[in-house]
């Protein structure tokens, strides 16, 4: 798929784990990207608001239900934290009492950085991958991508043991970016044909290979 069509898909889901917004994937996504343009932020930027959620399309596939694609995201192999938002569930995970993984670091090492550890699965994972091996974007976008759902590290300050210096930029990357996910959401729908061509030449510039391996 493009892209482009990639979007339209999404304007059949609603997110059920959103409590802010009851309006379809792509108006969110439009949202997103409108705010991000109308304070003249790098196209890049832009194009990251545009794109930030199009991994929740794995729920129209191999998905199990929206829990299995939605949602905050944290590191799998080292002890959960208690930051976690409904930390007291993981006491049902068999990590939980692993020896290998219910330590500090677990499989890990200290400010191993983290581009080594594995996220548990979702949309942010999925995207990550897909922008990391098919686009141009920096690094910074990548990091938002990646990173925009894992609340306890951008937002609640745990698993600062793990970072390395490149984290402590990305982190500042991430927190630029949650407000437009956050507070740009709106009832009032994005005019789609109106803003198509921009948005359709913002994606050719990052992803110029155009149909994209989904």
């Amino acid at each position: 798929m493009t892209i482009w069509d990639a979007l339209l898909k999404l304007n059949h889901l609603l997110d059920e784990s959103d409590p802010d917004t009851e309006l379809s994937q792509i108006e969110h996504a439009l949202q997103t990207a409108e705010a991000i343009r109308k304070d003249n932020k790098p196209r890049w930027f832009q194009l990251v608001g545009l794109i930030h959620d199009l991994g929740k399309l794995l729920y129209f596939y191999d998905s199990k239900g929206q829990w299995d694609v939605v949602g905050d995201t944290f590191p799998v192999g080292c002890r959960f934290s208690t930051k976690i938002i409904h930390y007291e569930f993981f006491k049902a995970n068999p990590d939980y009492n692993n020896p290998l993984y219910n330590t500090k670091y677990g499989i890990y090492s200290p400010h191993c950085g983290l581009e080594n550890v594995m996220l548990s699965w979702g949309h942010d994972e999925y995207m990550y991958h897909l922008a990391k091996e098919q686009s141009c974007l920096p690094p910074q976008a990548l990091a938002m991508i990646r990173y925009h759902s894992f609340y306890p590290w951008h937002q609640e300050g745990a698993y600062k043991y793990l970072m390395n210096e490149h984290d402590e930029e990305m982190l500042r990357a991430v927190k630029e970016f949650n407000p437009y996910d956050l507070y740009s959401k709106t009832d009032k729908k994005c005019d789609i044909d109106e803003v198509k061509d921009y948005y359709l030449e913002l994606i050719d510039e990052f992803f110029p290979k155009k149909v994209i391996d989904f």
